[in-house]
């Protein structure tokens, strides 16, 4: 199994519409996740800062799934308008390496 972290970053003022987004997740969205292999997701937040972390036994595979899939595509761009990204790269999403775990 990996364990993944993500850091990434809302526009300001954009916490409770981020919230309200994830708390009516679409039901197909989550079957994405569950088809991709994902579980043990959560993601927190400080000011516009957000940290996700979830587990899969297959990293690249569960990208190739939400990759290739229309509804996560559509998701990605329900979500652009309350995320920062970078101006150059065009990155949203940061990976985080492991540095300790304890179980």
């Amino acid at each position: 199994m990996e364990r993944v972290g993500i850091y990434f970053k809302l526009k300001p003022g954009t916490q409770e519409v981020y919230k309200k987004r994830h708390d009516e997740i679409w039901s197909e969205m989550a079957e994405v996740l569950n088809q991709a292999g994902i579980h043990n997701y959560s993601i927190w937040n400080h000011e516009e800062m957000l940290f996700a972390y979830f587990e899969v036994e297959d990293f690249n595979s569960a990208q190739s799934v939400m990759g290739n899939n229309p509804v996560y595509i559509r998701w990605r761009k329900y979500m652009e308008d309350i995320i920062e990204f970078d101006q150059e790269s065009g990155q949203k999403e940061f990976f985080m390496r492991l540095m300790f775990y304890h179980h």
